[in-house]
């Protein structure tokens, strides 16, 4: 794993935004078509701004899938991830070849069986993730889920993910939050060619630390990053606060 550490959140989503359209154009140059998968949440403002505004990607040739969905969630709801892909990305990028979103107001195991069929069919090239404040990756809350071999399942939501959510913004109440989502397994983020992660904040620095120096356990699921062979991790210098060691870029 290569860490990055940044001074704030606009020099991170440059170089986040950067890196990823360079692996994206490679991955066309080199077999005509690149599949990646985009994270949400405020920690990826500034690098799909980034991204989109890069030049020299040929965006047809492009198949976008996410990493979760909330069930129950309506997609006119603020928090909607679907509602968040389509303003800031798919209406920015109306020619991509296809946009896989996750549907959670459907049969919820139907819909993971859907959509993990088609990630199955679609190697993806490049993922942007991020870690949560409670150290998961996409909603895989610990204790994760490492074994599953599904690419898409039905998560519980802890109190913890939950609180984020509120926190961030997303909801006005912490009953509003739903309990269950549809998240991307471990293991299907895992098979990603390259893993650019982003985490910025002070609220994230012992989730980081966690995650890049605790042993790999479920406990702690974003620790399994550490065994991917093409990880790079963005940070600020406040959610790298934590660090033992450090270097900014």
């Amino acid at each position: 794993m290569k860490i990055s550490i940044y001074n704030n959140p606009s020099e991170i989503g440059k170089a986040a935004g950067i890196a990823a359209a360079q692996l994206i154009r490679k991955a066309i140059e080199e077999k005509g078509c690149a599949n990646i998968i985009l994270a949400t949440g405020t920690s990826q403002f500034e690098t799909l701004n980034q991204l989109i505004a890069q030049e020299g990607i040929d965006w047809s040739n492009v198949v976008m899938f996410h990493l979760d969905e909330y069930i129950g969630l309506p997609i006119t709801h603020p928090a909607s991830f679907r509602k968040y892909l389509q303003e800031r990305v798919l209406s920015k990028l109306p020619q991509l070849k296809a946009a896989y979103l996750i549907n959670g107001e459907t049969d919820a195991q139907a819909e993971c069986e859907r959509i993990g069929s088609l990630i199955s069919k679609n190697p993806i090239d490049v993922a942007l993730v991020g870690i949560g404040e409670n150290g998961h990756l996409a909603f895989n809350d610990p204790p994760a889920d490492f074994e599953t071999e599904q690419p898409y399942i039905i998560v519980e939501l802890d109190e913890a993910c939950r609180k984020q959510q509120l926190g961030e913004g997303w909801f006005n109440y912490f009953e509003e939050v739903p309990k269950q989502a549809i998240s991307m397994s471990v293991k299907q983020i895992l098979k990603s060619k390259h893993i650019i992660c982003s985490v910025l904040d002070e609220r994230k620095a012992l989730a980081v630390k966690n995650s890049l120096e605790q042993s790999i356990s479920n406990l702690y699921p974003a620790t399994i990053l550490q065994q991917h062979p093409d990880c790079t991790c963005y940070l600020d210098q406040f959610s790298s606060a934590l660090l033992s060691q450090k270097t900014i870029a």
